[in-house]
């Protein structure tokens, strides 16, 4: 026997076997899945900025002009923002009923982030009012309060984040869960030929690990 008879002939694709198709980008769960956390992380990063700036009227309070932080404008969009990081994070290993339950809370959030972020542009004096307070020791205090440009994009990224976890609701019906304790594919797994669904990277890693071919 030669080693040209004991060498392996490498796997191919049966002839006139179609390539299994692939997954569109914004359907793929790895996109969905980090632009819901960029777009939290990036809600919570705005509030670490100022949201509104305070002109004091000149009178018997001598105080600078003051500029209020997202965290202290709106307190609840910081934790509905972690809220929200935390949900997305989830639905990474969340199976089909707790994915529903995570994207639902991540929507929630994305509402509730819009809806208070909307009332501090249309009324920045009085979200201003309690640190106006505290600053001058004086309450009702005369402020001309005007918000920067961070409400706005506090409202885009919640916006970005409801579309994702939407999304994510929506193409995940089709998404499979993976565990250690799965069992491996039989001879009747096998000999029902080659998968033709859509494949993603988290598929194709999930095959490699098993020793199968993710382009078959």
């Amino acid at each position: 026997m030669t080693d040209a008879d004991t060498t392996p002939i490498p796997h191919s694709r049966p002839a006139g076997t179609p390539a299994a198709p692939r997954t569109p980008w914004w359907r793929r769960k790895s996109v969905l899945v980090l632009v819901a956390i960029l777009a939290a992380l990036a809600v919570f990063g705005t509030t670490t900025q100022t949201w509104i700036h305070v002109a004091l009227a000149p009178g018997e309070v001598q105080q600078a002009d003051l500029d209020i932080a997202g965290s202290k404008a709106a307190v609840s969009v910081s934790a509905l923002a972690l809220v929200a990081l935390a949900g997305a994070l989830a639905t990474t290993i969340a199976g089909k009923i707790a994915r529903i339950i995570t994207c639902a809370i991540v929507l929630l959030s994305a509402a509730g982030i819009i809806a208070v972020v909307l009332g501090v542009l249309a009324d920045p004096s009085t979200a201003a009012m309690g640190q106006v307070g505290t600053a001058t020791g004086v309450v009702g205090t005369a402020s001309n309060a005007t918000a920067t440009v961070f409400p706005l994009l506090a409202v885009a990224a919640a916006a970005v984040l409801a579309l994702a976890a939407a999304l994510i609701l929506w193409v995940g019906r089709g998404w499979s869960v993976r565990t250690k304790y799965d069992a491996a594919p039989g001879p009747a797994s096998q000999a029902a030929g080659p998968r033709t669904g859509p494949v993603d990277e988290i598929d194709s890693w999930d095959r490699l690990s098993r020793g199968e071919d993710p382009t078959s």
